[in-house]
């Protein structure tokens, strides 16, 4: 028995001695590197004899490309028409003109072009009557023939007869309502009118023919220097003042 374990003992140092190289290295010299390999189990054999595949590297995703904005529509600037600059219609000063010391005559005539060209003035007409001519009830000139006839109609209507309209003279379309050689006469036939509803009526002494006449032309806005030129081409002597 002692000699069976003996002989064990001496075969394991045999083959210890062996292995350690104590009797000398094998002839293959890869021979020793099988027993000093690593985790031999986790070896993989990939090729025999061939090159091993290597995997494409993956190539990098390409993202699809985002579609092109449209390019921004390029605006032209455009000139803007001029517009027609409207002219504003400024607002004319007052005009009020005198015309003093005028004969029959050039009143009338100065009246009638008034009338025909400017009719946006007021005419105001005062007479300067001379003495010996009496008195008389009247209507005072009316602008036009057409307003004379008006009032003339306005008269009948009130039952009122005996008066005519002045066509010419100093007091061109007037209404004469009765001629008195005393004040008290016109007074008394005023009088008598308004009673009958005549309210434009008045009383004075009656004008001659020696008569001075003076004629104002009012209007709240006018041209001013048209009507100068006007009177100046029909009146040259006839000189415009300024109202006071």
């Amino acid at each position: 028995m002692k000699a069976l374990v003996f002989l064990l003992v001496l075969a394991n140092l045999l083959f210890y001695a062996f292995g350690a190289g104590y009797f000398g290295h094998p002839d293959n010299p890869d021979a020793g590197r099988v027993e000093h390999q690593v985790a031999p189990e986790q070896m993989r054999i990939v090729s025999r004899g061939e090159a091993p595949l290597v995997p494409a590297k993956p190539e990098p995703a390409v993202e699809a490309a985002a579609p092109e904005a449209e390019p921004a529509p390029v605006v032209l600037a455009q000139e803007e028409p001029e517009l027609p600059i409207k002219e504003e219609k400024l607002e004319k000063a007052p005009v009020c003109l005198v015309w003093r010391q005028l004969s029959v005559a050039d009143a009338d005539r100065l009246s009638g072009l008034l009338a025909d060209r400017f009719k946006t003035f007021k005419l105001t007409r005062t007479t300067l009557v001379s003495a010996g001519n009496g008195w008389w009830v009247f209507v005072p000139p009316l602008p036009s023939k057409a307003d004379a006839d008006k009032k003339a109609a306005e008269l009948r209507e009130l039952g009122i007869k005996d008066f005519f309209v002045i066509q010419e003279g100093p007091n061109r379309f007037a209404i004469s309502l009765g001629v008195f050689s005393t004040e008290k006469g016109s007074q008394d036939r005023l009088a008598e009118l308004k009673v009958n509803g005549v309210r434009s009526a008045s009383a004075g002494p009656r004008p001659g023919k020696d008569s001075a006449v003076t004629l104002q032309a009012r209007a709240r806005s006018g041209d001013k220097a048209a009507l100068l030129a006007a009177v100046g081409v029909a009146l040259p002597k006839a000189e415009a003042q300024g109202c006071k």
